[in-house]
């Protein structure tokens, strides 16, 4: 094993003085050359290259370092595999947890006794799925046949993501909690203003956005500058603050999440199929994947919590065709699918065949939820709230009156489903108490904005996928809020009163969705995986034109993989630069929407301006990968005036005033407008 982690090294320390020699050969090269555009695609392909090596060398580490770990803690060393290789014909041992007692554990040494042959073989691939969600979550997994959820050791399997600073220096990625009701020791973590929570609010974010800004009102610290930075959380620490970022916390839970599914699975795992939001923006799906390389899950892939949902109904209406003979085989059946939880609502609507296809027609988000009811009913009930809980200072009262106020709160939004009225008898300290009887009528009323949102979600999701109500054969609401009254009136109102559907766990219908996707991404045989899902994207794609518009090429609720193409030309006469500000968004104006990067031409030969043809390209893989790429024709021509350019999207800055400081630098001398063409 040894020997071939060296071997790579070696390969990938050569592949790195091959690609520095590309790098600069690239520079000075002429970018009007061809000889420019083979470098450059050489570069590409040999960074791909020494980027699997380097994955590789990790995958094999990480064996090594099981095989040891394993072999000591069963008492039967190995030799120091840093000085000496081991022998194929000396004896090794799986890679694999041994159980707690000691009769089994014998008997488990016995049977998992192997050759240090079959050593060398890499582990059964496997892929678990993970909910990330800001309300109680788990892991899951295909096993014989049907989807397994793991338990922790409070034998509990719905968790909640948290991380808790403790003065010895100990962290807990994952504290235990049934929904929202929090048993006395887990009430106090709660309570402890070192908890932080809710992460996956701020994943990707900058310290300006109005979401971080809302944020800023939790129990624990939330730092920001106002400069277009990372949001920076401080939890005390030994008399002291301890600094850290949503991403950071993000690591430690799915880190705790893979030792509990190789703990349960006792072999490695790296392959894993993650639930994100439908409002993510590339940029947080790029977070999401940089956090989840970091907590070792490296053979990634993201998938909105609507779409797993999706392809866990087309499942359920594929087996119920093989067991129903008589339903016809090309029957299609449409579902509206609402996902809403504690940070974030999503909608879709898919078209599921009894061949087992799931069709995604449209899918649209917004990062409202149960935060919102939550922070709408503080307000609510404590009208001067942010004026009182405003200090944050370490040690203070406050952080703890308002941990309290939100567990009440939350308690009180779970007894409102099942009764009409909730008291509230609430002693916050200094004086202050909260006693009120708050009525069902009221908490709908308060939240009347995020319901109405909830609403225009639905309608545009229908509107986008083209199909009427009449049409719609099963509504599935699921979601930490799936069961709040107001969740379910809206819903079943706009679907004209039709019974919602009752085949699935709303808690668990995306996780369950995710571990059916990760079998049939690692290829599991088993007869009841034969499904296929066509994805769609969910924001628009396009570019800065027409001034300070955004001008989309490929629209939103696009069947991926896709390539569009569109036409822009020069504003100024001369022009001989353009500037290419590639967006992600639905706002009319560039400014509104998210900057994935930009590409810079030049060399564009002097004309008129309108006479240059700027031809855009934008394409979307089945990974929902995005490049762009740009190529300038003259009139008269079919050959490219200067070497097409080609980017992957987004690019490593994650900061909007980027574009800020380039329209500064640029003004608008290197702007495109619209080309109309006629016929």
């Amino acid at each position: 094993m040894e020997d071939v982690i060296k071997n790579e090294r070696l390969e990938t320390y050569f592949l790195g003085m091959w690609v520095r020699s590309l790098e600069s050969e690239l520079r000075n090269a002429d970018p009007r050359s061809r000889r420019f555009e083979r470098i450059r695609k050489s570069l590409a392909s040999s960074q791909e290259v020494m980027l699997f090596c380097w994955r590789q060398i990790d995958h094999f580490i990480n064996m090594r370092n099981y095989v040891i770990v394993q072999a000591v803690l069963r008492n039967h060393p190995l030799p120091v595999l840093d000085h000496a290789p081991i022998r194929m014909t000396e004896l090794a041992y799986a890679v694999t947890i041994a159980p707690e007692s000691e009769t089994s554990r014998e008997e488990f040494v016995k049977k998992k006794r192997i050759t240090g042959e079959e050593m060398f073989l890499p582990p059964p691939e496997i892929a678990i799925g993970i909910d990330i969600g800001t309300g109680p979550r788990c892991v899951a997994v295909w096993n014989d046949s049907k989807v397994e959820l793991f338990s922790n050791t409070e034998n509990e399997n719905i968790m909640k993501s948290a991380e808790i600073i403790k003065d010895d220096g100990s962290s807990i990625g994952v504290i235990s909690a049934s929904e929202v009701t929090l048993s006395q020791n887990q009430e106090h973590d709660m309570l402890y203003e070192a908890t932080i929570y809710n992460m996956r609010r701020l994943i990707g974010r900058i310290d300006v956005d109005p979401i971080v800004q809302e944020n800023k009102k939790f129990p624990f610290l939330l730092h920001t500058l106002y400069i277009g930075g990372c949001p920076f959380i401080a939890a005390p620490k030994n008399i002291a603050l301890k600094f850290t970022a949503a991403e950071q916390v993000l690591v430690v839970y799915l880190g705790q999440l893979r030792v509990l599914a190789e703990t349960q699975l006792e072999r490695p795992v790296s392959k894993v199929v993650l639930m994100v939001p439908v409002s993510f923006s590339r940029i947080q799906l790029a977070r999401t994947q940089y956090v989840c390389a970091k907590a070792g899950l490296y053979d990634l892939k993201l998938m909105p919590q609507p779409t797993a949902v999706a392809l866990l109904y087309a499942q359920q209406q594929m087996l119920a065709s093989f067991s129903c003979e008589d339903m016809d085989s090309e029957s299609n059946k449409v579902a509206l699918i609402f996902n809403m939880d504690f940070g974030y609502c999503d909608v879709a609507v898919t078209v599921a065949t009894a061949e087992g296809e799931c069709r995604m027609k449209a899918l649209a988000g917004s990062s409202i939820g149960g935060e919102d009811l939550l922070v709408n009913m503080i307000r609510y009930l404590l009208p001067d709230s942010e004026n009182i809980f405003k200090k944050h200072i370490d040690g203070d009262e406050e952080n703890k009156s308002m941990s309290l106020l939100r567990v009440a709160i939350l308690e009180a939004i779970q007894r409102l489903s099942s009764q009409t009225s909730v008291e509230f008898d609430l002693d916050l300290g200094d004086g202050l108490k909260i006693c009120k009887v708050v009525k069902r009528e009221e908490f709908e009323d308060v939240n009347k904005e995020v319901f109405e949102k909830c609403e225009r979600l639905i309608i545009q999701s229908l509107q986008d996928a083209d199909i009427k109500v009449d049409d719609i054969n099963d509504v599935i609401i699921v979601g930490g809020c799936w069961n709040i009254p107001k969740v379910k009136d809206l819903v079943t109102k706009i679907c004209k009163g039709k019974e919602l559907y009752k085949g699935m766990n709303p808690l668990e219908a995306a996780l369950c969705g995710a571990a059916v996707a990760g079998a049939v991404a690692a290829g599991i045989v088993d007869p009841k995986l034969g499904l296929m899902t066509s994805h769609v994207t969910p924001f628009s794609v396009g570019i800065q034109a027409n001034g300070i518009h955004f001008v989309p090429v490929i629209p939103r609720n696009t069947s991926m993989p896709t390539t569009r193409v569109m036409d822009f030309t020069t504003i100024h006469d001369n022009q001989t630069e353009a500037l290419i500000l590639v967006y992600e968004g639905e706002g009319q104006k560039a400014e509104e929407n998210h900057l994935l990067g930009y590409l810079k031409i030049m060399g564009i030969p002097a004309a008129p301006r309108g006479v240059p043809e700027i031809n855009v390209r934008m394409n979307i893989d089945c990974e929902n990968g995005l490049r762009v790429g740009a190529a300038v024709y003259m009139p008269g021509s079919d050959q490219p005036a200067i070497p097409a350019m080609e980017a992957r999207m987004p690019m490593s800055m994650t900061d909007d005033g980027y574009a800020e400081a380039l329209n500064r630098t640029y003004g608008d001398t290197k702007d495109l407008v619209t080309l109309v063409k006629m016929e």
